[in-house]
């Protein structure tokens, strides 16, 4: 199956409860073969309604012919200069290469746009290669300065909104 024919089986929808499983253990999946799990991560994946969608933050959830094989959060940021934080963005290796990561990316961007925002950061580790690229196709660009709660990021990146 191509790609083009795969789009036609994914539907980018907002978080609800029944997707909570899914956006730890596809977050799970992720950070538990590259690193190790911190403490933030558990905050947020434990209690992604109390911690990001209560307030005022948003998770999308990719679906692949109805099962959840990607999730995005889009978290708000007070006092940094940042409206959002794009965060937890994880793909299934099931269906990793099917652009799943571009619509999550794109949806959250969207979300941010309707919401006002004019800044989103994001904070990743330069060994994830696949994952830097999307963020500089979608229109990232690094910073520095910005001090993280997570060890294993070693590279912060913005997104600029234009009016």
């Amino acid at each position: 199956m191509t790609r083009k024919e795969s789009a036609k089986n994914i539907e980018i929808v907002d978080y609800s409860p029944v997707y909570k499983k899914a956006f730890k253990e596809l977050n799970e999946e992720w950070i538990r073969k590259y690193f190790k799990m911190e403490a933030a991560d558990h905050k947020s994946l434990d209690h992604p309604e109390k911690n990001i969608i209560d307030k005022g933050g948003y998770i999308k959830i990719a679906l692949y012919n109805s099962e959840a094989v990607g999730v995005c959060a889009l978290v708000p940021m007070e006092n940094s200069g940042y409206d959002y934080e794009l965060a937890k963005m994880a793909v299934s290796p099931k269906a990793q290469g099917l652009g799943i990561g571009w619509l999550l990316g794109q949806a959250v961007i969207e979300q941010a746009k309707k919401s006002g925002a004019k800044k989103i950061f994001l904070e990743s580790n330069t060994v994830l290669t696949p994952a830097i690229n999307l963020y500089k196709k979608m229109g990232f660009v690094k910073i520095e300065g910005f001090e993280s709660p997570y060890e294993r990021s070693n590279i912060q990146m913005e997104y600029l909104i234009e009016n």
